[in-house]
């Protein structure tokens, strides 16, 4: 490859490069080391080169370089991913986003942007007129927006608005293709399916139109409970009343509100708790309900309070699993949803069945218009073995489990192939370029 590279390098005169070997494998990495079973598959995974374009231009360009030689191409955003999903598995070009950065325009419920716009700066703007995202991973700060809708499925918010996935929640994109003639092609409507959470398998994102949600004045709570099941019934409870507003329910069992260190002080010791931001204007019936529950407000912040010092947003999702790790990194994770469980009694199965093996950790969210629990829960790894045996506990009494230790798209939450992604690839990316191995069904021709 390093002919073509050096032919590439020269023909991409004029667009940032990096060839230094250290910048370049960090470039080459997410989080894919919160999974055990990652870490050995993807060591040694980096790219040759990375490249910055600084507009849609510079884009074709690299993309037709890339076709003339054949050289493999990784889409990356800010790797706040933790699947691999940007670790280059058979080197070639990292196409970083950074310089995509402009926000094209902000209207009442919608906005359009380049990719490499972070999550927290378009709600910066966005706010200004009453707006914010719909949604956001805890990484918000340092997530991009193009990277969210490719390796994202939902986030803070979801209990408000539902996945990403759900029609309505991305209006629009712009990929580049990786023909012998590179396209600009615009998806309108439910063919932005096409490339939603698709790992950037078949599509460079280079711009998007994404719908806004009313901005409250978010107020942060955590609510001790003296039993995780009184404390999983009041998230559904919070999450069915649909008087109260909400964005974010998690629940974390003991005792994993004990690796919260920035929280200590706060939180009743052995503790289980609710961590949620509910409107301001509904902080009367929010406390009555915890009254209802029997739970203690051991913190609480204001919205005005909410721009300094602690966040709680940055310990639900899986940042809760970032803090677990801290304190013991050999904790890795699972991904679950428990639907059709009205009453979390399966719920309460796997919590009594797993003990501290599979510590509980739940984050609210709606499927299908329905508020679930959706599952991140921390467990403590021994084998490969022993969590394929949780895994397929779970499944076996009707847990569904998005695998978070694959780097394959359809082995984590998709389970089966998607024809409508597989055949955009074949149409836009013929030698199979983008982001090769990732995809399955391109695997099986």
């Amino acid at each position: 490859m390093q002919i073509s590279l050096d032919n590439l390098l020269e023909e991409l005169s004029g667009v940032e490069a990096i060839t230094n070997l250290a910048q370049v494998a960090k470039l080459s990495e997410d989080y894919a080391h919160f999974s055990p079973v990652l870490v050995p598959l993807l060591a040694g995974k980096v790219g040759d080169v990375v490249l910055r374009p600084r507009n849609e231009s510079e884009v074709l360009r690299i993309a037709k370089a890339c076709v003339k030689y054949k050289i493999p191409l990784t889409v990356r955003g800010s790797g706040t991913g933790n699947y691999g999903q940007c670790t280059p598995l058979r080197g070639g070009v990292i196409l970083e986003t950074v310089r995509l950065q402009e926000i094209k325009w902000i209207k009442a419920g919608l906005a359009c942007v380049e990719t490499g716009v972070k999550l927290v700066n378009l709600d910066k703007e966005a706010q200004k007129i009453g707006w914010e995202s719909r949604m956001i991973p805890s990484m918000y700060r340092t997530a991009t927006v193009g990277g969210f809708i490719a390796g994202g499925s939902g986030g803070i918010g979801s209990v408000l608005y539902g996945q990403l996935r759900d029609r309505g929640n991305l209006r629009a994109l712009r990929v580049v293709t990786l023909e012998d003639e590179p396209r600009i092609i615009e998806l309108r409507g439910n063919d932005v399916q096409k490339v939603n959470h698709a790992y950037g398998t078949n599509g460079i994102i280079t711009e998007l139109e994404v719908p806004l949600a009313p901005a409250y004045g978010w107020a942060e709570y955590v609510v001790s409970f003296s039993d995780f099941m009184t404390a999983a019934r009041f998230g559904q409870a919070l999450g069915n009343s649909d008087g109260i507003i909400k964005k974010m329910i998690c629940i974390a069992a003991a005792p994993i509100p004990n690796y919260f260190a920035a929280l200590q002080s706060y939180i009743p010791k052995d503790s289980h708790c609710a961590l949620v931001l509910v409107a301001e204007s509904d902080r009367e019936p929010f406390q009555s309900l915890v009254q209802e529950f029997k739970g203690e407000i051991c913190y609480e912040k204001s919205a005005q309070e909410t721009e300094k010092g602690i966040n709680l947003v940055e310990f639900t999702w899986n940042h809760t699993t970032l803090h677990a790790r801290a304190a013991d990194p050999s904790l890795t994770y699972l991904q679950s949803l428990f639907l059709n469980d009205p009453k979390l009694e399966l719920l309460q199965q796997m919590y009594e069945y797993f003990g501290d093996e599979v510590m509980m950790h739940l984050e609210f969210i709606k499927v299908n218009g329905v508020v679930t629990p959706a599952g991140l829960q921390v467990v403590r790894f021994t084998s490969s073995d022993r969590l394929n045996e949780i895994i397929q506990y779970h499944e076996s009494k009707g847990v569904f489990i998005a695998n978070p230790h694959t780097y394959i798209l359809e082995d984590g939450g998709m389970k089966t192939i998607d024809h409508n992604q597989l055949n955009f690839k074949r149409m836009v990316d013929p030698y199979g370029l983008m982001n090769p191995d990732k995809m399955r069904g391109w695997q099986l021709g």
